[in-house]
């Protein structure tokens, strides 16, 4: 009888592989929790009038969805801070920007 104790050596007759998840538990909680929010979504749509407040909520719940879809499906919640840093602050600016020109473009619409 043999004993395959090196790493690349088993015995083909009496191997049983161990199971191995690869992160998938964690992939389905993201799954379930992003279809979740997604019927959330859906009910509030059909339920309240057409207010601001509902496009606050729908703003929000969007933001949510991106933060997990990024950590869990780009997989940057494992990186690094300065790698998410380096995706994170120039979006900040851009949402600021995009919100500075609307401004500036409604004053202009106004002074004429």
């Amino acid at each position: 009888m043999e004993f395959y104790t090196k790493p690349g050596d088993y015995d083909p007759i009496n191997y049983v592989p161990h199971q191995a998840s690869h992160g998938t538990k964690e992939l389905w909680k993201t799954f379930w929790l992003l279809l979740g929010i997604t019927i959330l979504d859906f009910i509030i749509y059909f339920v309240m009038p057409a207010t601001g407040l509902r496009n606050v909520i729908f703003i929000f719940f969007g933001l949510v969805k991106a933060y997990y879809i990024v950590g869990a499906f780009m997989h940057l919640k494992h990186e690094k801070i300065n790698l998410a840093l380096i995706i994170l602050v120039p979006t900040v600016f851009i949402i600021g920007l995009v919100m500075g020109l609307l401004y500036e473009g409604n004053a202009i619409s106004l002074m004429k």
